[in-house]
């Protein structure tokens, strides 16, 4: 088979998890040998599925869904399964494959140079950082050397050096790739094109270009048919005005007037099917609780972890109301393991105020019971459990009727993480801890969670790796863990 041929093509795929709740319809495209695509859509609309898909996971409903002959398929996956975190490293590795791999160890150096990670093959998994978990996940799809590598959301976690040595490796990969993500700059610096899965159509649209080329492709396009269906509502009402005029006059005026309907009837035909733009979370605000006092928390040591040892560091900072910290450092410095013992409220060197309530968004929604509904989810942080206030905060965040009985460990990443951020609003903590809370969530949502988070009016941490994020968040205070 030529090398320009498709090595998966999907035509006329559907699929559906259950009766009346599709994810594809009919979608037809072709991912060709040595391209390198986005695939992109709201959150919950099927991304991961369409993965799921490819590799086996699930079987198609309808249509054709073919791949070339010997293809070897490989996934990164969005987090790491909790069963695996007690593996060691090469326990891990060796997990990958079906069969037993002999001397797999200088495989295993190998990938983790390629991902810049120094990892002892006998230390287990849930000792490193999230960060240094990304690398993992990206270097066990790595490891099997695959004509079609699947990465979702490999950008999560990463620090900028992460991500800049992600795009290097990827710019120079030679074999197929379709990544998931929400990071525009990491898209545009090496796809070649875009699979977009429209969440209300359940249609896959393939385009040529970047994200940006693709964003700005849909907008014209949305526009033009936004002014043909207005001049098509004009013709209608005109000729509607008409109708019913010369219906008036009687005799063969009717005729004109039954001419002049059935031309309103061609013209209806006609409007445009426009395309639903991804809808974007409600603007909202994570309110305080009444009597917060004015010193909410301080801070007099803390460990950061340096040549794989914990150190203990001296500091001096307090977190008054409407005080703003942003923790920074490396991938392994010990971030995600600090916020944790605050977020316990028994920390050494860590006061907090009596009765101050936290809210703490983890990076791997371990916060979240994965067996609740997301109904039970939200109540269960209410003080004052009124479902009126629950279902329109859930709304706010995309989260409907069909899905407030789903269980949590059902959702999307993306969903888990609206979920995450609607309990804090129903929660009204006084004390706000984030741990990446850009991870999985739909880029359009970002500048109204940036925008929440800098009026935030109780004493806030906040670590990210995202740099255009933070800038739209009111910082006043950093700690840079990796400084000497």
């Amino acid at each position: 088979m030529a090398r320009e041929a498709g090595l998966i093509t999907f035509s006329d795929v559907t699929f559906e998890y259950t009766h009346n709740k599709p994810i594809l319809v009919g979608a037809n495209f072709v991912i060709r040998r040595g391209a390198k695509f986005t695939l992109m859509g709201q959150n919950g609309a099927g991304k991961s599925t369409i993965f799921g898909l490819i590799t086996g996971k699930y079987t198609h409903n309808a249509g054709d869904l073919n791949i070339m002959p010997r293809t070897t398929i490989a996934l990164s996956r969005q987090v790491i399964p909790r069963d695996e975190l007690e593996l060691t490293v090469r326990e891990f590795f060796e997990k990958c494959f079906s069969e037993k791999v002999y001397n797999i160890d200088p495989k295993i150096d190998e990938v983790l140079e390629v991902v810049n990670l120094n990892a002892p093959h006998d230390r287990i998994v849930k000792s490193f950082s999230g960060g240094q978990q990304a690398r993992l996940l990206l270097a066990s799809a790595l490891i099997q050397d695959p004509d079609l590598l699947l990465l979702d959301e490999p950008t999560n976690n990463l620090d900028v050096a992460g991500i800049a040595h992600l795009t290097d490796f990827l710019r120079a990969y030679k074999k197929t790739v379709v990544v998931i993500s929400h990071d525009a700059d990491f898209l545009n610096a090496f796809t070649h094109g875009v699979l977009y899965l429209d969440v209300h159509t359940h249609i896959i649209e393939q385009y040529d270009g970047n994200y940006h080329d693709v964003v700005k492709e849909i907008a014209l396009r949305i526009e033009k048919e936004n002014r043909k269906n207005a001049q098509y509502a004009k013709e209608i009402q005109a000729n509607k005005d008409k109708a019913n005029f010369f219906a008036m006059k009687g005799g063969k005026m009717r005729l004109v007037a039954k001419k002049l309907r059935e031309e309103v009837e061609e013209y209806e035909e006609s409007k445009v099917d426009v395309r639903k733009e991804d809808r974007t979370i409600r603007p909202f605000t994570i309110g305080v609780p009444e009597g917060l006092p004015p010193k909410i928390l301080t801070i007099s040591s803390y460990k950061v972890i340096k040549n794989h040892k914990p150190t203990e560091q001296t500091c001096n900072i307090e977190l008054k109301k409407n005080h703003h910290l942003q923790l920074v450092g490396p991938n392994g410095i010990g971030k995600s393991t600090l916020l944790e013992a605050l977020a316990s409220g028994h920390a050494k060197g860590e006061t907090i105020a009596p009765h101050v309530k936290i809210g703490y968004y983890r990076q791997d929604f371990s916060t979240l019971n994965f067996d609740d509904t997301v109904y039970d989810a939200l109540t269960n942080v209410m003080e004052k459990k009124i479902e009126e206030d629950m279902r329109s905060c859930a709304a706010g965040f995309l989260l409907g009727r069909d899905v407030m009985q789903t269980r949590i460990g059902s959702l999307s990443e993306g969903q888990k993480g609206l979920v995450a951020f609607a309990q804090l609003v129903l929660m009204k903590p006084g004390l706000l801890i984030l741990d990446e809370p850009t991870n999985h969530i739909n880029f359009r949502h970002l500048p109204i969670i940036a925008e929440a988070l800098n009026k935030y009016e109780g004493a806030m941490i906040l670590v990210s790796h995202v740099p255009d994020f933070v800038e739209k968040i009111r910082i006043d205070e950093v700690l840079d863990l990796g400084k000497k």
